[in-house]
């Protein structure tokens, strides 16, 4: 039977019959189709103990047996495959192999989530103090991974599955902040820059290219007969990226360096364990890149700048100049709610066409020391 409204009432309620037995009971939900959903699931849930009380396959599946079918049919496809199983790993030792996947409830899965944010991971060297793991991590590693095995399992191989509030246990996680890079900081950085690096840090200005892109860039997949590059982005998805004048005179000018390779550098040193030999070109690395951009940012003294900055940087300009749909294309994003957060630059612009056609009575200055006296009063109340 589908659900319904009992007279008076504002929540739909489900009945429905199912191994000689009838479900009644309130969904607690006033939405037509959510109610659905909350019916289907009981009946699952339902099918789940009758097939246990049988003997059936599937339903007494242990969290480890649960773990490793996952693995077989999904996680095995992941583009960062080691990934899915290092974080399956983990969760099999946080909540037990044998343990049943019908015994996973609220309380274990608030277990497993406080035992890996109190874990630290290492950075640097042996001598800088481990940090706690970011919320964004263990919501990654943990809760996201334990979600998918025991809705796959529920779904799929008709396990019994204890109804879990998925939301209440993710972690909040800050805004991606939008850094955008100034053109003074751009020269500054550039000038530490040198033997090919900088070649590729201004390619990802121009471009707003990832460093896996850039690093993986080959000259078969440059045409400059149509002016067209094309990308490996996330989840190895292709990208055409159009070339600007100034993208394709960065191309031009470096396109005799390597036959294979779009981005190389010449190696300062030689090092026999690495196989390197001074002066002689090598296709630059996803690690070698990001040490050289780090390294250049503090010798430039420029503060709060990451590489992935320069992506933002690029994004941001365009912008100015288009619209969010162009940026939205450029970036390879595929849904126009990431490239959202790139609008504070059309804000901006506005702000300061509308300041230009109506010149302000009063100084800058001035402006920004009421704000601050308003910061200061709203701190003290």
């Amino acid at each position: 039977m589908s659900v319904y409204k009992r007279k008076g009432s504002d929540t739909y309620r489900y009945d429905f019959e199912l191994g000689g037995n009838r479900f009644v009971g309130d969904t607690g939900t006033a939405d037509k189709r959510k109610a659905r959903k909350v019916q289907e699931r009981i009946r699952r849930q339902e099918q789940a103990r009758l097939d246990a009380a049988k003997g059936k396959s599937g339903a007494n599946m242990t969290f480890g047996a649960a773990c490793t079918r996952y693995m077989e049919e999904v996680g095995n496809f992941h583009v960062n495959t080691d990934t899915t199983l290092k974080s399956l790993l983990w969760l099999e030792a946080a909540l037990g192999k044998k343990t049943l996947v019908s015994a996973i409830g609220e309380e274990r899965i608030a277990f497993a989530v406080a035992k890996r944010r109190l874990e630290n991971r290492k950075v640097g060297n042996a001598k800088t103090p481990p940090k706690r793991v970011s919320n964004a991590t263990v919501n990654r590693t943990c809760t996201e991974p334990l979600r998918k095995v025991l809705l796959r399992a529920e779904k799929k191989w008709g396990c019994l599955v204890q109804p879990i509030d998925w939301a209440g246990h993710m972690l909040p996680e800050p805004k991606e902040r939008v850094r955008e890079a100034s053109i003074g900081e751009e020269e500054l950085v550039l000038d530490q820059l040198d033997r090919g690096y900088d070649d590729a840090v201004i390619f990802a200005v121009l471009t707003g290219c990832r460093r896996m892109e850039i690093v993986g860039l080959t000259w078969q997949r440059v045409d400059f007969f149509n002016r067209v590059f094309t990308v490996i982005g996330k989840g190895k998805k292709e990208r055409v990226v159009p070339m600007s004048a100034a993208v394709f005179d960065l191309l031009w000018s470096i396109k005799d360096y390597d036959p294979e390779w779009v981005f190389t550098y010449v190696a300062a040193r030689t090092d026999r364990r690495k196989d390197l030999i001074r002066g002689v070109r090598y296709p630059i690395t996803d690690a070698g890149l990001k040490t050289a951009a780090r390294r250049a940012v503090e010798w430039a003294g420029v503060e709060n700048l990451r590489f992935h900055d320069l992506r933002h940087t690029a994004a941001t300009r365009t912008l100015r100049k288009s619209n969010l749909r162009v940026v939205q294309n450029l970036l390879g994003h595929s849904d126009p709610a990431t490239t959202a957060k790139y609008a504070h630059a059309l804000v901006e612009d506005i702000r300061a066409a509308m300041d230009a056609t109506s010149p302000a009575s009063i100084p800058a200055d001035e402006i920004e020391y009421r704000l601050n006296s308003l910061r200061k009063k709203r701190k003290s109340e």
